[in-house]
């Protein structure tokens, strides 16, 4: 058997395959939970973590990940802008969107967008590990209750949600506004100049039909759009 190399001496042993996660969120307990629930299992083999999107971007471009936890909402740049720029640049890297937003205003927009699957942040350690192994195999993560509600809508033929309508910066843009943030503020956010935040604002409000924020406002706290 010393005669064998060594990957051949135990054909039986570490037969599992080692997983390499990536953690991006801006709150450390929550990554440190997250990263509590991963290192008890045997088959991950490295957990990394990024306190932004920029960061975020900066560790995968330069290591090899297996899979993604995203938060949407972080400084800078945001979940669904980091997975925009993944779709290119790393379009078979699976990427699980983590956020306190209800998974019926958010998820198909981002499974659209490119998620393999959406986890909002109240569920359990055991879906988590599911969502994993699930989105590992190529497949894509969606709870029971998010997939009976696509299938009702394709049979009824709902109409889309007036946001749903909107571009991603515009989406953005809204959820800003009904956050209550000043256009010097998103534009500070958003590493934009006051008058695009403002076009953006304009294209919001006509392609929903509003003259106000207050409308704008009324209508994210009305569908959930913001906490």
């Amino acid at each position: 058997m010393d005669d064998l190399p060594a990957d051949l001496q135990h054909p039986d042993e570490d037969r599992v395959i080692r997983m390499r996660v990536l953690i991006a969120d801006d709150h450390p307990i929550f990554r440190a939970g997250l990263k509590n629930i991963l290192g008890k299992e045997k088959d991950v083999e490295v957990i990394g973590e990024a306190d932004n999107g920029s960061r975020a971007l900066d560790l995968i471009r330069k290591q090899r990940w297996d899979v993604v936890l995203l938060d949407l909402t972080m400084p800078g740049k945001d979940g669904l802008e980091v997975l925009q720029e993944l779709r290119h640049e790393r379009p078979n890297l699976p990427v699980i969107i983590l956020s306190a937003h209800p998974e019926d205003q958010l998820a198909v927009r981002l499974l659209k967008s490119g998620a393999a699957g959406y986890l909002t942040k109240d569920k359990t350690s055991e879906i988590l590990i599911t969502a994993v192994r699930k989105v590992l195999r190529g497949e894509k993560y969606l709870s029971e209750s998010l997939t009976e509600r696509i299938a009702l809508n394709v049979i009824s033929g709902a109409a889309s949600s007036l946001h749903e309508t909107l571009s991603h910066r515009e989406y953005q843009v809204l959820r800003m506004i009904a956050s209550g943030k000043t256009v010097k503020a998103i534009a500070d956010e958003l590493f934009l100049s006051i008058r695009t935040v403002s076009t953006y604002r304009t294209r919001v409000l006509e392609k929903m039909n509003m003259k106000t924020n207050a409308e704008l406002i009324r209508y994210a706290l009305q569908n959930k759009l913001v906490e």
